[in-house]
């Protein structure tokens, strides 16, 4: 009697699960794209009547906005601009769990909206604070989980958007460097706290037919 060569079977079913895992990235990362760019036409056509939704700092009231203000932007350039490394580094930080995503986005909101919150003095609002923290997170779980896929991707995460870390540099007045520093904050916490355990150690073993000549075991 011939037996399926055990290994063969796993890799196919971990490139299934890899497949299946990334086209639910791109679709979650996409459809939160197509959101906001509904969101901003809207605020154009209505002649920027969402933009209230950013976050006033210092404003008891005004804080429950920490939660809307990364969907909204100040104008379709500003939207535009912050698409492709929302999309891309949006869909790295995805592509281990949706679970893992929004739970990220969470606490990257969380922490960049109340360090606006406290340390701004202007209404402040768009995704760079998301971005910021995805770029956090990614560069985070390379080191806290030191696997070696996540230290390669937040290596090439450095390489191609390093340049993003000059935006927590007070510069631009009108561009929010406390947005980006604390977003940048939330998402290295965000990794820090979804890391995955390393208490349990599966058996490298795949399970397999038994030997020629060894009888299987009889359940009841």
């Amino acid at each position: 009697m011939s037996y399926p060569s055990v290994p063969d079977k796993k890799r196919s079913e971990g490139l299934a699960l890899h497949g299946a895992r990334a086209l639910s990235a791109a679709a979650v990362v996409g459809t939160i794209t197509a959101l906001m760019w509904v969101l901003e036409l809207v605020d154009s056509v209505s002649g920027g009547e969402l933009d209230q939704f950013g976050i006033q700092p210092h404003d008891v009231d005004d804080l429950p906005d920490i939660f809307t203000a990364p969907f909204m932007h100040g104008g379709l350039d500003h939207l535009a601009g912050n698409t492709v490394p929302f999309l891309v580094l949006g869909f790295l930080a995805a592509v281990r769990g949706i679970a893992k995503f929004f739970g990220t986005m969470l606490i990257v909101t969380v922490v960049g909206g109340l360090g606006v919150w406290f340390t701004s003095s202007a209404n402040t609002l768009g995704s760079s604070i998301l971005i910021f923290g995805f770029f956090g997170y990614l560069l985070g779980r390379g080191l806290f989980e030191r696997r070696v896929l996540d230290v390669v991707i937040a290596v090439g995460v450095v390489v191609v958007y390093g340049t993003l870390l000059l935006g927590v540099i007070p510069q631009d007045p009108t561009i929010s460097w406390q947005g980006h520093l604390f977003g940048l904050i939330g998402g290295v916490l965000a990794s820090w706290l979804l890391r995955r355990s390393r208490t349990e150690s599966p058996d490298p073993r795949p399970p397999g037919p038994p030997p020629p000549g060894v009888r299987a075991p009889v359940g009841d």
